[in-house]
């Protein structure tokens, strides 16, 4: 690699004068901004030639890690592969190019894409009808509350009020909560991370609008008092709201609207493969069991017997402009396809497998604090020998060097020392066992060389931050850097 451009801001390889770009003269006249819409000095923008941009940012590509070039262990948040057949079909000019405002009669075969993954999720999930509308999980999160809200208020019930999430859960859900303009009420976990269902008869009563809960549970493990849960819910006059976060190990094995919930989410990144990081693409549809459809959120796209139509209403909420983010749809449902009904069932028993081979390969040297069948994640609770004074975030850095991308560390909150592995059913036998020996060669390390972990990453273009200081002091823009 180019030492002269490696490194680099492209500030600082910046050289007045220099351009990119040379275009021919298209004899428009010039049009000059009104003196009110102009700058009054010139933007502080980098000059470079083409080809030094090009490869500043090959250079910076190639820095980027993500699941088409290594292994992406991410607990909680289900990094599988986003098949180039799902890139290929959501790029094609029938669906790239439209517009939101076409006329229904000149988009069908989008309409017919929308109508058949809402679908495909239903019919999955066990819930009567979803909406695609939701920009993201907590944007679905939100959205199902309000639907449970509606429900309460249609009935005029207004006093119930009271959303019950577990000590456990994601953070979006007390938010999306609060942001509903609900009130949240704290149910507590055993030692395993499952809902405690004496604490939660003590919650109950006629001001509680719902249940929020993940299953598997945030730390892997399978919620098996659920049938139990929903009645007490139900029974209160609440709903149950399942977070589909960790939908993935579900896939193919039961299904959310069997267990009796009500509402739930899906995040589209997550269980169909679509593109995940970065705060974006995304795509959270909302189902809805029989009886609570017409409170789904307009628009919506339905079947006029093969001819299909956006149908809008004025009466139900609105959580979007129009109907949700298309291409990540299309990729949503080019993966269901590619799959098929032979082998989408096999999603959710595979990510358990994964799952528990690498606990399994591993708990003599990492300490794992809830023993028992995992599902698509497990947690450990750092290294078994503490002696060595290594943490999680130690390990986290070393794993680096070696290529692999760090677990989720220091979440869930249970464990002093968190490391969360999600290995998903995407990932072959062979990368799995190079993780366990990658894995259990840090253990090593850290036993006979323990500063060598701790100073890690020693590969990486830039070593061992300072987390606090970035957070507390960070450096924003090019101007800051070089005062």
């Amino acid at each position: 690699m180019n030492n002269q451009l490696y490194g680099k801001l492209i500030f600082e390889l910046s050289h007045p004068g220099r351009k990119g770009y040379s275009l021919p003269d298209n004899g428009v006249e010039h049009y000059e901004l009104p003196a009110h819409l102009r700058r009054d000095s010139d933007a502080q923008l980098p000059e470079c030639d083409e080809l030094t941009v090009v490869r500043h940012y090959t250079n910076l590509s190639a820095n980027n890690f993500g699941v088409d070039n290594g292994f992406y262990p991410l607990g909680s948040c289900t990094m599988k592969y986003n098949p180039t057949i799902n890139e290929e079909t959501a790029a094609m000019p029938g669906f790239a190019q439209l517009h939101p405002l076409q006329p229904d009669e000149t988009c069908q075969g989008a309409l017919e894409v929308y109508y058949r993954l809402q679908q495909s999720l239903a019919a999955l999930t066990g819930l009567s009808e979803f909406t695609l509308n939701p920009f993201a999980g907590a944007h679905g999160e939100l959205t199902g509350l309000m639907i449970i809200r509606s429900y309460h208020i249609e009935r005029g019930d207004d006093k119930r009020v009271k959303v019950i999430v577990p000590d456990t859960a994601h953070g979006t859900n007390p938010a999306s909560a609060a942001v509903c303009g609900l009130e949240v009420v704290e149910v507590k976990s055993r030692a395993d991370g499952s809902v405690d269902v004496d604490d939660l008869k003590g919650l109950l009563d006629d001001g509680v609008a719902a249940m929020m809960m993940t299953n598997p549970n945030t730390l892997g493990m399978f919620e098996r008092d659920i049938p139990e849960i929903a009645r007490l819910v139900h029974e209160c006059g609440g709903l149950m709201y399942y977070d589909g976060a960790n939908l993935n190990p579900m896939l193919g094995a039961c299904r959310p609207g069997d267990m009796g919930f009500d509402v739930m989410h899906i995040n589209l990144h997550k269980t169909f493969s679509t593109p995940h990081g970065g705060g974006g693409p995304g795509s959270g549809p909302v189902g809805v069991r029989a009886g609570l459809e017409h409170l789904l959120p307009s628009p919506r796209v339905v079947d006029d017997g093969g001819t299909y139509r956006i149908e809008r209403d004025d009466n139900v909420i609105h959580v979007g402009a129009f109907l949700g983010n298309f291409s990540v749809i299309v990729r949503a449902y080019t993966y269901i396809l590619s799959l098929g009904k032979e082998n989408i069932r096999m999603v959710g028993p595979l990510a358990t497998l994964n799952a528990n081979y690498i606990k399994e390969s591993l708990k003599d040297v990492y300490l794992l604090p809830i023993e028992g069948l995992c599902k698509h994640e497990f947690v450990f609770d750092g290294l078994v020998d503490k002696s060595t004074g290594v943490t999680t975030m130690d390990v986290a850095k070393r794993l680096l060097d070696y290529g692999y991308h760090a677990p989720t560390i220091y979440f869930p909150l249970l464990f002093h020392e968190s490391l969360m592995i999600e290995p998903t059913e995407s990932e072959s036998l062979d990368t799995i066992d190079g993780f366990i020996a990658t894995m259990r060669r840090i253990a090593e390390e850290a036993a006979t060389d323990p500063e060598m972990v701790k100073s890690a990453p020693h590969t990486t273009p830039i070593g061992r931050v300072d987390d606090v200081l970035a957070a507390r002091q960070p450096v924003l823009t090019y101007r800051q850097l070089v005062q």
